[in-house]
């Protein structure tokens, strides 16, 4: 848990002193209030942060163990992750910004992109760059660029939090269908409004 949290009693989590394992194939919703370490969790279970107590292990091996080539290969091809943030380039055009990502992996076909982004309602948006989008649509970007590599766990922070309910259902369709085409499982976080597909509830 976070060492912020250190001491403090009264935490109900079913995540926080517990031992918990995320399962390959699997869907998880976690459900958290505001300030419940959400975002931190994603952070520790991609390697950004290191401020927790306990132990989290990918494939058995505890993850501060891991190298730096170790962790750029988990990143590349094992997990998938949509920062609450999105970490955009906004001086980029949305295609642009999904084919840095899609460079690196060398994953999907042009015509597969293209596919995704008209399946979420902004292929008039390819050649625009970043900065000029809604935030919703900028979340729909970071989705599409986030579903460019291969992966065992496609991990999203709070994914639809900018999407009406027929862009929710859209995008947990386009998700749901990449993670059970790679059998991957699909960790998704929210404070309130959820992606909606069928998945295992836990509480933050």
């Amino acid at each position: 848990m976070p060492r912020v949290f250190a001491g403090q009693k009264g935490i109900t989590s079913d995540v926080w002193h517990h031992d918990l394992t995320l399962e390959r194939g699997k869907r998880y919703l976690i459900s958290a209030e505001s300030g419940t370490g959400k975002s931190s969790l994603c952070s520790y279970i991609y390697g950004y942060r290191q401020d927790f107590s306990g132990t989290i292990a990918f494939d058995g091996k505890d993850i501060r163990q891991l190298t730096v080539a170790e962790w750029c290969d988990i990143r590349q091809r094992h997990i998938a992750y949509l920062p609450q943030d999105l970490r955009l380039f906004g001086e980029l055009t949305a295609m642009e910004n999904v084919e840095l990502k899609n460079r690196l992996t060398g994953y999907k076909g042009r015509d597969e992109i293209g596919h995704m982004f008209e399946t979420m309602g902004i292929a008039d948006k390819m050649d625009s760059p970043v900065s000029k989008l809604s935030i919703g649509q900028q979340q729909r970007v970071a989705i599409i660029r986030a579903l460019c590599q291969p992966c065992d766990f496609i991990m999203l922070d709070e994914p639809v939090s900018h999407l009406d309910d027929e862009n929710n259902r859209i995008v947990a369709d386009l998700i749901t269908s990449e993670a059970s085409r790679q059998g991957a499982g699909v960790i998704a976080t929210s404070v309130g409004y959820h992606l909606k597909m069928d998945a295992i509830t836990l509480k933050l």
